[in-house]
């Protein structure tokens, strides 16, 4: 019997949703993020006092932190960031590159996981939704960010996060299915998922999913747990599944064009060959092949093949 899957963390920042019309935003300690990317020194988010801001484009509101107000702020200058001039060694870092850094430092790691999450995920959605949908007129920022509203026929816009699947399927043998999307670099591996249609559940949605994919047929489904993912919108809601007839395995080669049930010494021989390309650190996906696989994966050798 498997231990439960831990991913079932307490929010680390409170996110204040009634402070959000009253704070003052230009005197908010800030994390500067802007396409995807965040701040950051060392692999660790930086947090700008007021006076130490870059000139905002927007602000937004994330919630309080002990006796501190915390916001995102996207810079008007697109290249903030970009070196060290007047920042020292700041970055702007992608979100991907620091998830491993994140899920490595305990607490203090998945508090500027939620944050730099957060942040992107806001940013991106008032990025891609500047006009209202309906009339088509340009909309504005309220309620801290969290809202935009058009003036012109007063509805308000909320920010939008598209739930999507991702189920670890093993078979009799309790070998795990690794799978390479058609739209992937060589040798990269993860588990099947996809997006929840309207209409269904989490759970109609692994079903419709890996039979579409895949074939199987699914049984014992077991709900994970979950994690958001902005790239650009997401929340990963994980599975995990067993099938009876493994055999039954009919890729459909337009969505998923290999994919294979693999042992654990077979895994663990693959990385270090390099001839499998496993989702990073930090990713829900490497959570649940760890979970399987019962403790930390081996990391390829450094002179063997890479990831194009």
């Amino acid at each position: 019997m498997r231990t439960p899957w831990p991913l079932d963390l307490a929010s680390r920042v409170d996110r204040a949703a009634e402070r959000r019309e009253l704070v003052d935003l230009e005197t908010c300690d800030a994390i500067v993020v802007r396409d995807g990317r965040v701040l950051a020194a060392d692999g660790r988010v930086v947090e700008l006092a007021p006076e130490a801001q870059p000139p905002a484009a927007l602000r937004i509101y994330l919630g309080r932190d002990g006796d501190r107000d915390l916001a995102a702020l996207v810079p008007v200058d697109p290249g903030f960031g970009a070196d060290d001039d007047g920042i020292g060694g700041d970055r702007m870092r992608g979100l991907r590159d620091l998830l491993a850094g994140f899920w490595d430092r305990g607490a203090d790691g998945e508090r500027e996981h939620e944050l730099a999450t957060t942040a992107v995920a806001i940013a991106n959605w008032h990025a891609t939704h500047p006009r209202c949908a309906l009339c088509g007129e340009e909309t504005v920022p309220t309620l801290g960010g969290w809202v935009r509203r058009c003036e012109r026929d007063g509805r308000d816009h909320y920010p939008r996060t598209d739930p999507a699947i991702i189920v670890a399927i093993t078979d009799p043998e309790d070998r795990l299915l690794l799978a390479h999307a058609a739209h992937w670099s060589p040798r990269r591996f993860s588990h099947l998922a996809g997006y929840v249609e309207p209409g269904e559940t989490f759970e109609q949605a692994v079903h419709r999913e890996v039979h579409e994919e895949s074939g199987l047929a699914l049984a014992a489904l077991e709900y994970l747990g979950s994690q958001p993912w902005p790239f650009p919108a997401s929340v990963m809601v994980a599975f995990r599944a067993m099938t009876d007839r493994p055999e039954d395995l009919r890729l459909d080669m337009d969505e998923i064009s290999e994919a294979r049930f693999v042992a654990r010494d077979e895994i663990a021989a693959l990385i270090l060959a390099g001839e499998v390309v496993l989702a990073p650190k930090g990713s829900v996906a490497r959570r649940m092949l760890e979970d399987w696989y019962g403790g930390a994966l081996p990391e390829p050798r450094r002179d063997g093949p890479v990831d194009v």
